[in-house]
């Protein structure tokens, strides 16, 4: 707290009903505006008191006795000052009021940060990665955490704040950052938002914050449509030729993904390990996500086993013990724009949109079962799968033209009764 005045001050106080004689002797402090007094337990004759001095008139024994007195209080109000500076205490003049009269302050508990909070977060959850979290979760909250620490210096001109200043326009100017500044979509503000989140809930929960900053705000994530290839764009990519080995590379590991539903990460860390015979004696995928760490199996269709019979002695496979030689995700995207340029694929090409290949038009628009479907991607609820799950057109007339043949072939009921 920066103590902007300070003063003190003895006086005479005219008690109720007043009309002569001694009047009792009362000590003023004024810190910052705020007054407080305490009588000093003392009194004395008006007719002998310096009001400009504030001190007793005179060279009697008795006025230079009160003098000294008060000089002393005077001395005991600036160590009490010196006391609260000294101990990081706020000084205010209930304090020193406080120290004076023996009673003690309560000290000042540190300011709680925000950033201190989040880091501290973080380095709990890098201890427990591989165990309760992913590294991509990490990751997304490192992230968070950056995106956190150029909003307080963007918004407020600090690198860190107290958690106190927490409120909803906080929030909201946080998601107007994220929108504007960082470029963010919707979803994306409201995921690092709700990366933040969980470390506000943490505050509250420990008593730290006495409200919710996220009351009242909307933290619900638009609809996106999933992107996947048809089965004509599927096959046009198996089919092409490429002069580049590198682009023929990266065409085989996607393609192994749209077959297979793993995403990149599980794709990339796929061990020959994770390869073994399942319960119908053929080759089936035994792993784990790296995203959810849930377990999911999956029969090798016969595409996907091609894929990784061509690259089991590649050296890069070999020597990492590996499945397939997998690029860095970045340099497989940038390669994938490409391959879409040369095969006449409208879309933005990227690797995620394999797994919703696999999810809609490899399985479901062949018949697979949604629930089938959600174990092999490794999800823990139905619910996520059906975000991935689009069902196709093809499947939607395929479903009806059964419906419309079933129709055609029961035979015609005549209402004899009309003929009449």
């Amino acid at each position: 707290m920066i103590m902007k005045r300070f003063g003190l001050l003895f006086y005479l106080k005219k008690p109720r009903g007043y009309t002569s004689g001694d009047r009792p002797i009362y000590l003023r402090i004024t810190v910052d505006g705020t007054v407080t007094e305490l009588s000093i337990q003392r009194s004395w004759d008006p007719a002998s008191w310096n009001a400009k001095s504030y001190r007793a008139s005179g060279k009697t024994a008795s006025a230079k006795a009160l003098n000294a007195y008060l000089d002393t209080l005077q001395a005991k109000v600036y160590e009490a000052k010196l006391q609260l500076i000294q101990n990081g205490n706020p000084v205010t003049a209930p304090n020193i009021k406080s120290l004076l009269l023996g009673q003690g302050i309560a000290s000042v508990e540190r300011p709680r940060m925000i950033m201190e909070l989040f880091a501290y977060h973080n380095q709990q959850m890098a201890a427990l990665v591989g165990k309760e979290f992913a590294p991509g979760t990490l990751e997304r909250y490192e992230t968070s955490l950056k995106h956190t620490r150029s909003f307080l210096e963007w918004n407020y001109k600090v690198s860190d704040l107290d958690i106190r200043k927490l409120d909803f326009e906080f929030i909201t100017d946080y998601e107007f950052w994220l929108k504007t500044v960082r470029h963010c979509g919707h979803n994306s503000a409201i995921k690092y938002l709700s990366n933040f989140r969980k470390i506000v809930k943490r505050c509250i929960q420990n008593g730290w914050l006495p409200g919710d900053p996220f009351t009242g705000f909307k933290m619900t994530k638009r609809e996106v449509e999933r992107q996947a290839l048809t089965q004509e764009q599927l096959e046009a990519i198996s089919a092409k030729h490429f002069v580049s080995e590198r682009l023929t590379q990266v065409r085989d590991i996607f393609l192994f993904s749209c077959y297979t539903g793993l995403a990149y990460a599980d794709v990339q860390k796929l061990r020959r390990s994770d390869i073994v015979t399942g319960i119908d004696g053929e080759k089936w995928i035994y792993t784990k996500r790296q995203k959810t760490d849930s377990p999911f199996h999956i029969p090798i269709l016969p595409p996907a086993l091609e894929i990784m019979h061509r690259y089991a002695d590649h050296p890069q496979a070999v020597n990492s013990d590996r499945v397939l030689p997998v690029l860095s995700n970045q340099k497989m995207n940038a390669y994938l724009k490409e391959i879409a340029d040369v095969c006449g694929i409208p879309q933005d090409l990227t690797f995620h949109i394999a797994r919703h290949t696999f999810a809609t038009t490899v399985t479901l628009s062949n018949g697979v079962p949604i629930e089938t479907v959600s174990k092999m991607l490794g999800h823990r609820n139905l619910t996520t799968t059906q975000h991935y799950a689009k069902i196709l057109d093809r499947k939607i007339s395929q479903d009806m033209q059964a419906l419309k043949s079933k129709w055609k072939s029961e035979p015609k009921k005549v209402d004899h009764e009309e003929k009449k």
